[in-house]
């Protein structure tokens, strides 16, 4: 095997050359990114940057206007339908406010993607679900509830079930933190460090908070005037003197939040 095999290999995302456009505006121009097998990928930028529309091309819901996106070493664009949902049953997407649907229940919003496969009965379903709830700390005696009777925790934690149905190799995080108070928000990120662990999940994550950033990522990747102004670790990052990086991470919350980390400041 090749080096350059043995780099692909080691990729769970790659894209190439992205270009994308809504009409006359340029959100991404020539813009190029891999994604590592087993790290967690921050994404970071300002409003309108481009981060969950980028985000949005990983999983194949814009097609881009030039370039391409390959996720498990494979096109997304230009493969036929079985094949591109046999990729998507290997990935779960953690969508920013849960994103649950409001007319089912807890247990029907976990179930319902192992239903679509239609290769499980009722039974292991049930097994399933119950399993997901317990590995993010949700009681059985709340499967009955509906999203509008939930804290916006809980709705985190049901909503990453759901995400974990199928047992992903990757796992996508739109602002997972966003609306949780700190007590939560630390709890979640405590969860989600202990199933990447448990799992071996490769992540990539859209977000602004940089608790949340500090304590998950392995590699950064800033986003502005429509191209990858920065990637590598936080310490790379931080080294970088362009105005957005040195607004974000070293105003005065950026060095609190970097404070844990003795050796980059």
């Amino acid at each position: 095997m090749t080096s350059t095999d043995k780099n692909r290999e080691d990729c769970i995302i790659e894209i190439e050359g992205l270009h994308t456009r809504f009409g006359n505006h340029v959100v991404h121009s020539d813009l190029n990114l891999r994604v590592r097998r087993g790290e967690v990928l921050a994404l970071v930028g300002g409003s309108g940057c481009g981060k969950t529309t980028l985000l949005r091309q990983m999983l194949g819901l814009e097609t881009p206007a030039q370039g391409s996106v390959r996720v498990f070493g494979l096109p997304l664009h230009g493969n036929d339908r079985n094949k591109l949902q046999s990729m998507r049953n290997r990935w779960g997407v953690l969508f920013q406010e849960g994103a649950l649907f409001s007319a089912l229940s807890v247990y029907d919003n976990i179930a319902l993607p192992m239903r679509e496969l239609g290769t499980l009965d009722e039974d292991m379903i049930r097994d399933l679900v119950m399993l997901k709830l317990d590995m993010v700390g949700i009681e059985a005696r709340h499967t009955g509830k509906m999203p509008a009777d939930l804290s916006g925790g809980m709705i985190k934690r049901i909503a990453l079930a759901r995400a974990l149905a199928l047992d992903p190799e990757l796992l996508f995080l739109d602002e997972p933190t966003a609306g949780l108070d700190p007590d939560r928000s630390e709890s979640f990120v405590k969860l989600i460090l202990t199933l990447r662990a448990e799992l071996k999940l490769t992540v990539v994550m859209v977000t602004h908070d940089l608790d949340t950033l500090v304590a998950l990522s392995d590699r950064v990747a800033v986003l502005a005037e429509q191209r990858m102004v920065a990637l590598g670790s936080l310490r790379d990052v931080i080294s970088e003197h362009h105005p957005f990086i040195i607004n974000f991470f070293l105003g005065e919350r950026g060095k609190r939040a970097l404070e844990s980390i003795s050796d980059i400041m």
